[in-house]
């Protein structure tokens, strides 16, 4: 018997737009993100295999469809000065897709086009010729790497003879089961996790005294021109049990670790409806209550994703709080739905 959900997806599907989509190959996509990826889901739109692209052989846009709505994730992937024909472009040949986390540019480029555009949440940037983990305020942080080497434990960059795949997979396998919904992976904000390492990849892990890992950070990087000038925290994960200090203090290292190597920062990743404001632009006054009510709400962090958590984790490290914005041309609920069901929240 076919899945009636499925079926439901594949008619509504019928109504997108055609959109002609670019058949990249993975190295060409992970070449224009390394001459192009300088925001935090860059190297996202280039390895999550669900996605498709829209653009030419200097850049693209990534975008998902679901209920008959269409997604664009991010920024484009091009040269900053063709952003706005990319937006416009892809605007025109989707229908007025919705735009998921992207920057300022691009929500004003949309507020120019009728859009609607809201925060959506916050990005935490650590940029290191400003930020320090010096002083008072940063005292637990520095607390939690002392704790961690004290008690044992090796604190160290994975470079594929510390541990093992199947290791790797152990630890994130023993962190899932521990969230709220365990039977899936939010997508499309985020990109598969990879047990293995990947190209430009770069994964920090604790050892146990015994010399297992019990904790893994993953970094995405950010490049500009060919370069890597930082990164993003794409996963964090832990065995059930291991000591919370963990995560503050692989964060830690792992900064400090950029910081020598001359990066110039890394992104703590999103954190979903904090710090919901009003956006600047012409937007929606019903879904930004929506979205304040929503991250304050008990059964929402408690039954479908603690979202106070993530942003009290991150705002640990006092780091510069970089709004991110979503833009509708018309909001509305089943436009909503369609996006909470495509990221697995639903």
């Amino acid at each position: 018997m076919p899945n009636i959900r499925r079926v439901f997806d594949d008619l509504l599907d019928r109504r997108v737009s055609h959109i002609p989509d670019v058949r990249f190959s993975a190295s060409q996509k992970l070449e224009l993100c390394r001459r192009h990826g300088d925001f935090a889901l860059a190297y996202s739109t280039a390895v999550q295999r669900d996605l498709k692209h829209f653009g030419d052989d200097e850049g693209y846009v990534a975008y998902a469809t679901k209920m008959g709505h269409t997604f664009a994730l991010g920024d484009p992937v091009a040269p900053k000065s063709e952003h706005e024909r990319y937006v416009r472009d892809f605007v025109q040949a989707a229908g007025n897709p919705c735009f998921v986390q992207v920057g300022p540019q691009t929500a004003g480029v949309l507020s120019t086009m009728g859009y609607r555009v809201n925060h959506m949440g916050i990005d935490t940037h650590l940029t290191f010729d400003t930020h320090s983990f010096s002083g008072k305020r940063n005292e637990t942080v520095r607390y939690s790497e002392r704790w961690l080497i004290k008690q044992g434990y090796t604190i160290a960059e994975c470079d594929g003879t510390r541990t093992q795949a199947d290791q790797i997979k152990t630890v994130s396998e023993s962190w899932r089961a521990g969230r709220i919904v365990s039977r899936r992976e939010m997508r499309f904000l985020n990109r598969p996790f990879f047990p293995e390492l990947s190209p430009h990849l770069r994964r920090f892990v604790i050892l146990s005294p015994q010399g297992d890992p019990v904790a893994i950070l993953d970094f995405d990087p950010m490049f500009e021109d060919g370069v890597v000038t930082g990164y993003t925290a794409a996963f964090k994960r832990k065995l059930e049990g291991t000591t919370p200090h963990a995560e503050v203090g692989l964060t830690k290292f792992a900064a400090d670790r950029f910081r020598e190597e001359g990066r110039a920062r890394i992104t703590l990743g999103l954190s979903p409806l904090a710090a919901i404001a009003a956006s600047g632009f012409a937007e929606s006054r019903l879904w930004r209550t929506l979205f304040e009510k929503a991250f304050l709400s008990e059964k929402v962090n408690t039954h479908i994703f603690n979202l106070r958590g993530q942003a009290a984790f991150k705002r640990r490290f006092h780091g510069e709080e970089v709004p991110t914005y979503i833009a509708f041309k018309r909001p509305t609920p089943i436009e909503m739905i369609a996006l909470l069901r495509l990221l697995k929240t639903l």
